[in-house]
């Protein structure tokens, strides 16, 4: 993430913040812009030769801007949103509302990435969200992802819920925005991998995923995990079948690199944290870049993204512990998770490289 700072008086504001708490303005976002555009009394902002005004969901919240020229009211990240809670539905229509910051914090990443998106309106197998209750629906909803559709169960925003399901099966970390990132890696194996060039390196790092899933889901949760998981995977829920390796992998390199460009957003600097030796090695890099972009990762060999991060982690785990907390980041990347999350890397920069080109 960014730093953002409003737009008429300079003061630092939040992503999701829909006015400045120094000037009182009302502000709005738009994709590529270093600050939050603040509104004029008409309701619109003019930017990049265009005038901009609040998406039709800014009544729940959200605060991107659509350009007034675009006949359709939601912004882009809104209109991915294909099946939602009945707008009668308050309680539905709340928990909604608290997804779709988890929602919009992901298109901002997958944007910095340069990742393009293809939305199901637009053509069979594109992207879209299905944000329903359990509760609402009166069955379960059952979070995944099938040819391009992620499905999310509303329920998980109740931290009490999702705390509950998160110790019922031992997991470190259960958040809505973790939930996010490991489906849309789903989305993006469609995409990117599957019928791709790579696919057999893909198959020799992370197995053949032409093993029946079905198979595969019962013998987990008949089997449980294999003796020592942690030495090949991120997690116990990775080495239920390829696919889920993958989304696994991909979520957690969104983890680290979200983190990491949040860090240098903020000029945060690791010289104080590491040995002189590493501290060396890091001047000029990630965590020192006054205006880190996304795209710079592409060009960067995936491992200094990791030596980058350690420490940072390390630091961050110790500041929640100050807190009372639970570390921040508690999983370990073992040699063949960092070959993974090295793929992850490797194929979305050849992918965005493709794509830029083919532009």
């Amino acid at each position: 993430m960014r730093v953002f700072s409003c737009s008429r008086c300079g003061s630092l504001v939040n992503f999701e913040d829909a006015r400045c708490l120094t000037c009182g303005a009302a502000l709005g976002y738009v994709h590529g812009v270093d600050r939050m555009r603040a509104l004029g009394t008409d309701g619109q902002a003019t930017w990049a030769g265009a005038q901009w005004r609040r998406c039709a969901e800014s009544d729940g919240g959200c605060n991107w801007l659509v350009r007034t020229s675009d006949p359709d009211p939601e912004c882009a990240a809104c209109r991915l949103i294909r099946r939602r809670p009945a707008d009668n539905d308050e309680t539905g229509q709340g928990l909604l509302s608290q997804a779709k910051v988890a929602e919009r914090r992901l298109l901002f990443q997958l944007l910095e990435h340069s990742l393009p998106i293809t939305s199901a309106r637009e053509a069979e197998g594109g992207l879209a969200f299905d944000l329903l209750s359990s509760t609402s629906e009166g069955e379960k909803v059952v979070t995944g992802h099938a040819d391009g559709i992620v499905t999310i169960d509303l329920d998980e925003v109740g931290d009490a819920y999702r705390e509950s399901i998160r110790v019922e099966f031992g997991e470190p970390y259960r958040t809505m925005l973790g939930h996010f990132r490991h489906e849309i890696g789903h989305y993006y194996w469609q995409v990117i991998v599957a019928d791709s060039p790579v696919i057999d390196e893909f198959r020799d790092i992370f197995g053949d995923e032409r093993e029946s899933y079905a198979d595969a889901i019962e013998r987990h949760y008949s089997e449980g995990t294999p003796p020592n998981w942690q030495d090949n995977f991120i997690s116990e829920y990775a080495t239920m079948h390829p696919w889920e390796d993958f989304a696994e992998s991909w979520a957690h390199y969104l983890h680290i690199t979200d983190t990491l460009q949040t860090a240098a957003s903020f000029r945060m600097r690791l010289g104080g944290l590491v040995g002189d030796k590493l501290a060396d090695s890091l001047k000029g890099t990630l965590t020192t870049a006054p205006d880190l972009s996304m795209t710079g990762y592409h060009n960067v060999d995936f491992g200094r993204i990791l030596d980058t991060w350690h420490p940072l982690a390390l630091a961050f785990n110790q500041i929640n512990r100050s807190m009372g907390k639970a570390d921040l980041y508690p999983f370990v990347i073992p040699a063949p998770v960092r070959k993974k999350m090295t793929f992850v890397h490797e194929v979305i920069g050849a992918y965005v490289r493709l794509h830029q080109t083919e532009q």
